[in-house]
């Protein structure tokens, strides 16, 4: 560093000597004296003007390109420090400025900054090289600029060496708050991390994810390129292409590059915003170019010329589209645009740039006030000198009105904030201090109190952070054409610490709105009900719609992926945008089917009541007699209500109660039902039987109570185990997609099938009984009905188990009511219905003698047929006896045998047929 400073100052001694930089002095564009000097740097001039692609002598070149905006700038540091001076902050005490213009030029930049640093007081311009800067004492105590990043790192690493303070108003680098590499430099302006994460919130914030970035290739550009596209990542945003131009106006290569830019962007037709971090002469050619080429885009504005009056008067500059930029938070300069109103009132012998403004000002006399400044820029480019003219200095302020025009805001107020924090560290640092005294302090004592004050201004409070920066936020802009003219309006605020965009009034919320609707994506928007599906692309923006699957959903616009509906309780259809709550459904009582079914179950029961009053209003007639008796068919009666009624607990919201109930009250029900059904089955058998064998083994078997108490308690603890072990229980099937289905769940189907199964046996017994009885007389005789009524049961209930077993939904229950009022009708209609026909419809033969004459006839006809049955059987004998004869005569005592045995059972027939006749009307009747 120190070997720099010296080749420097060799520099500057040899710049002594050429034109038309003569002397160090001539070098200086504003100053003036005061008791401690204060440095600025200003980019007066966008460029050295050289005839060559690059320098071949070290010589500072004039500048040339006059920039009205920055002539303010230098003008607003000038005024702060007057207006300190004229205060009572610094008691006795002046501040004198020392104003450079750096030409855009680094170089230039670090010459002037060669001369902040050379020893005050000296007659020569040397800087000194010192092993300790402690006691050094340069000619300036703090500078202020300069504006373009840039410039500022090279110069503060400069100052760095004797930490002199500098204090940056536009300089918004990221990089400058790292305190390692510039412990000297502190701003009055947010760093660029906080405008650019505001640029993508509000990117993001308008729905927009395919965007264009141009920048400069500097430091300041890269850096903000590499930090908008960490932020652009963190909010979802592509960058379609990225375009760095040079950073400075001597590249020949810059109008090659704006070109092939504009070119990207006509390409690109799907990007419709486009981020700028460039520079005002950089914006000012791109948009030249942009309105000859027709494009219209939306345009994100840096700082950096987010205001600038040069831009916003470029002829024709609305056919670009819109311009939301970002700017410096605004102060009260008021008191500024009275200092232009007085602004012949400045001293000029000691400012160049007044002199300058002045020529230039007087070569665009007849040129209106929009188009002033690039008149006067232009005749900067084409002058090479200045000549001092007091009678064009005493006209020129005449047109000074529209300087007010070309003052930006926001970088007068950062100025003003900058010399004012240098005032009141100097205040503070002076209260022990004689200040009058040049030697009263070193700069980097003063950099030790600045970076801890608190200074005021238009009432509010201001310091600086552990990094050095001012965080006073942003003021969001829109371009508005107003009355023919282009006008910066400020949209809103953005507050750094809330990440938030403070939004004023109703109207500027429909600007915000309406930016929503221009459209910068590089695939369409996926609406609600489908999610993004990525294609191979590189950028996460360019992808597919694919619709939700069922039981997904997206309720916003480009959502990454659908949301699962909780499956128990919510369902979604296919490209659905809500999750639609799931119906609880079961076999409701005003459900059609389950209203046909207890149609069903009604009638049944109006069955059983009319039965039962024709079989109590017959109660002394042989066909009653003949069914079992009124206490019997009462109690099969009863349980055919009873399976009817069942029903009922099938349908209906299902509660525990019910579901324990229904199948119990079944299967009792129903199995006492077959049990005496089984007894029926069992007496006919017996009453009709002639096989002395078969009736001696059914009269041991015939007991009806016991058989009825027997049979039915073991389906009584079947039901009870069932209910204390395992009970049918509510339970909630979610397992369907759209609805609830509340259903009894059976508990065990184990004991559910048990008690099926147990009443299929008894019917089974009950079949094989009455199917032997099948031939006895038919108009008493209801074995060949219960044989009908089981074989029904068992079809309906063999078809019920592949059907309950399939079926799902609510209709569960209803499958086993079919099947209960098929096997319930079957039995009841084949039991009670034939005998009902009989009394009503056949009256003659439903008497005693009728009766008496059936049983005659039919015992007459038995008996006849087991005596040709036993004749048959002694012709087989005698032919089998003369066979076997003749062949053995050890067989004839077995012959002998066997015709006693046919001589015994032929006269056992005749006494029974004989029996029958007799007794089988007045004993088996009786008992029947």
């Amino acid at each position: 560093m120190a070997l720099l400073i010296i080749l420097i100052t060799c520099f500057m001694i040899i710049l002594a000597t050429s034109q038309p930089c003569q002397t160090p002095d001539d070098f200086v564009a504003a100053t003036s004296p005061g008791h401690i000097i204060i440095g600025g740097l200003f980019a007066i001039h966008e460029k050295m003007l050289s005839s060559e692609d690059y320098p071949r002598r070290p010589q500072i070149q004039k500048c040339v390109g006059f920039e009205i905006s920055v002539f303010l700038q230098t003008l607003a540091m000038i005024h702060s420090i007057e207006m300190i001076n004229n205060s009572t902050l610094l008691s006795g005490v002046k501040l004198g400025y020392e104003i450079y213009d750096t030409c855009t030029e680094v170089t230039v930049a670090m010459a002037a900054t060669l001369r902040f640093l050379s020893k005050f007081n000296c007659s020569k311009e040397t800087v000194e090289f010192k092993c300790d800067y402690s006691s050094y004492m340069p000619r300036v105590k703090a500078v202020i600029g300069s504006g373009y990043s840039e410039i500022t790192m090279a110069v503060s690493r400069m100052l760095n060496l004797q930490l002199m303070p500098q204090v940056g108003y536009e300089s918004t680098a990221e990089i400058l708050s790292d305190k390692i590499r510039f412990p000297s430099f502190l701003r009055t302006v947010p760093s660029d991390f906080h405008q650019i994460k505001a640029m993508a919130h509000l990117i993001q914030k308008s729905g927009w994810n395919w965007i264009g970035i141009i920048t400069t290739d500097d430091d300041y550009g890269r850096l903000a390129l590499n930090t908008f596209i960490i932020q652009a990542e963190a909010n979802n945003v592509c960058i379609a292409f990225k375009e760095v131009l040079p950073a400075f106006l001597s590249d020949n290569t810059i109008e090659v590059r704006i070109n092939q830019t504009l070119k990207k962007i006509i390409l690109e037709a799907q990007v419709n915003v486009i981020v700028v971090f460039l520079r005002q002469f950089h914006v000012f050619d791109l948009f030249n170019k942009a309105i000859e080429m027709n494009i219209n885009k939306m345009w994100i504005a840096s700082d950096n010329w987010s205001t600038a009056t040069k831009i916003t008067t470029i002829p024709n500059v609305k056919k670009i589209g819109k311009v939301v930029g970002f700017t410096f938070r605004r102060g009260n300069i008021s008191a500024f645009h009275s200092f232009l109103q007085n602004l012949h009132l400045l001293p000029s012998d000691s400012n160049k740039l007044l002199h300058e403004y002045a020529m230039h000002l007087s070569a665009c006399t007849y040129v209106k006030d929009t188009d002033l400044s690039q008149c006067i820029f232009n005749h900067s480019q084409r002058t090479l000198a200045y000549k001092a003219n007091k009678a064009i200095e005493r006209n020129f302020f005449m047109r000074n009105d529209f300087l007010r025009d070309y003052a930006e805001p926001g970088l007068i107020h950062s100025i003003q904030l900058a010399v004012f924090a240098l005032g009141y560290a100097i205040r503070d640092l002076c209260q022990t201090r004689d200040c009058q005294n040049p030697n009263a302090f070193q700069p980097w004592e003063l950099l030790g109190v600045l970076k801890n004050v608190t200074f005021t201004d238009g009432g509010n409070s201001f310091h600086f952070d552990a990094h050095g920066d001012l965080n006073t936020g942003y003021d969001v802009v829109l371009w508005k054409e107003i009355n023919g003219h282009m006008t910066v309006t400020k949209m809103a605020e953005y507050d750094l610490q809330n990440d938030v965009f403070i939004i004023p009034d109703q109207e500027t919320k429909n600007e915000f709105r309406n930016l929503k609707q221009i459209q910068s994506k590089c695939s369409k928007e996926c609406s609600p009900g489908q999610m993004k599906k990525t294609t191979r692309s590189q950028h996460i923006c360019c992808y597919e719609c694919e619709n939700c699957p069922e039981n997904h959903y997206s309720n916003q616009t480009d959502m990454p992926h659908c949301l699962l509906c909780n499956n128990e309780t919510h369902w979604a259809p296919v490209r659905s945008t809500v999750c639609f709550e799931k119906e609880v459904e079961y076999l409701n009582w005003n459900d059609s089917l389950a209203i046909l079914l207890l149609i069903l179950s009604l009638l049944g029961i109006i069955f059983v009541l009319v039965v039962g009053i024709i079989f109590t209003r017959n109660l002394n007639t042989p066909v009653v007699k003949s069914a079992g008796g009124l206490r019997i068919c009462y109690v099969i009666l009863l349980c055919h209500f009873l399976n009817f009624a069942s029903t009922s607990f099938f349908i209906g919201e299902p509660q525990d109660f019910t579901c324990k109930t229904r199948q119990t009250l079944f299967g009792v029900s129903f199995t006492l039902c077959i049990s005496c059904i089984l007894t029926k089955s069992l007496k006919i058998l017996l009453a009709f039987s002639f096989d002395p064998k078969l009736q001696k083994f059914l009269k041991c078997l015939y007991k009806p109570i016991l058989i009825i108490f027997t049979c039915t308690s073991i389906q009584v603890v079947i039901c009870t185990l069932w209910l204390i072990f395992a009970a049918p229980t509510v339970e909630v099937n979610v397992s369907l997609p759209r609805v609830i289905i509340l259903e009894c769940e059976e508990g065990s189907i184990l004991a559910f099938g048990t008690m099926l199964g147990y009443i299929a046996i008894l019917a089974f017994i009950c079949f094989i009984f009455a199917f032997k009885g099948r031939k006895l007389p038919e108009n008493y005789n209801e074995a060949k009905f219960i044989t009908f009524g089981m074989l029904i049961y068992f079809i309906a209930w063999i078809t019920f188990i592949p059907i309950y077993a399939t079926t799902f939904g609510k209709y569960v229950p209803a499958v086993e009511i079919i099947v209960i009022l098929i096997s319930n009708y079957g039995i009841l209609c084949c039991t009670f219905f034939p005998k009902c026909y009989v009394i009503i419809c056949k009256q003659d033969i439903n008497t005693k003698s009728a009766f008496l004459k059936m049983i005659y006839s039919y015992s007459s006809h038995s008996v006849s047929s087991i005596a040709m049955s036993h004749a048959s059987l002694d012709s087989m004998n005698s032919n089998v006896t003369m066979t076997n004869l003749s062949s053995s005569g050890k067989s004839a005592t077995w012959q002998k045998s066997k015709d006693l045995q046919a001589q015994a059972f032929a006269h056992t027939c005749r006494e029974n047929a004989t029996s029958v006749s007799k007794t089988l009307p007045r004993k088996r009747i009786s008992s029947i």
